[in-house]
């Protein structure tokens, strides 16, 4: 039985996608984060190579919808940094005995079992990582760290190299994985247009209406 649980963190929905600004308000901004989430939390607790789903948040809704997916829940207070917050959910997860941690973020639209299946699969060694960056090769957009805490995470510009240089100098065998759908994150106007495409040519405000496909 799996023992890799996956963590995603949430920034709280109603001020999520700022630079999303030029294209959607704000009700917009808060539905299209809600309706990702909903995807990435529908994917990873409905994969069996999984032991269970951690989402770590400061927003009260957030942490509701995460609990009608049937994942666990901790809630931050204050603002805390990212790379702190996530530190402290894999220690959670380590305490649970967890053999690893697959970290999601919420803003993943195209994410398949798929990706969960063979990221999970190509972290089968204890001392890995399995990363996927973006379109650009700079962020990190899924990583599975295993065992728990075994490096420093260290979210941000530039992430995707950063991470790769610590999963090595901890001892792990690093591998990359590659997939268009993971590529892509929603964080400016012309991601939006990214996955209209995908969406066989439906707009971006069009795809705001498909929340209800992922309840």
């Amino acid at each position: 039985m799996s023992r890799i649980w996956a963590i995603i963190p949430v920034k709280p929905l109603a001020n999520a996608k700022s630079r999303l600004a030029p294209a959607l308000t704000p009700a917009q901004r808060q539905q299209l984060a809600e309706h990702m989430f909903r995807h990435v939390l529908k994917i990873s607790t409905s994969v069996p190579q999984l032991a269970g789903t951690l989402v770590i948040s400061r927003d009260n809704k957030a942490l509701a919808i995460a609990r009608e997916y049937g994942a666990k829940t901790v809630q931050e207070s204050g603002a805390p940094e990212m790379n702190a917050a996530l530190m402290r959910a894999t220690s959670l997860i380590a305490r649970w005995r967890g053999s690893g941690v697959l970290i999601l973020p919420a803003d993943l639209p195209l994410l398949a079992t798929e990706d969960v299946v063979s990221m999970v699969e190509m972290g089968d060694e204890l001392y890995t990582m399995v990363i996927a960056t973006d379109q650009v090769r700079d962020g990190t957009n899924a990583m599975l760290v295993r065992p728990p805490g075994l490096m420093e995470y260290g979210y941000g510009p530039g992430s995707f190299d950063r991470h790769i240089e610590r999963g090595k100098a901890a001892g792990a065998m690093v591998h990359i994985y590659e997939s268009e759908r993971l590529q892509l994150d929603i964080d400016l106007p012309e991601d939006l247009d990214v996955y209209a495409q995908w969406l066989n040519g439906s707009t971006p405000n069009g795809l705001l209406h498909m929340r209800d496909e992922v309840r």
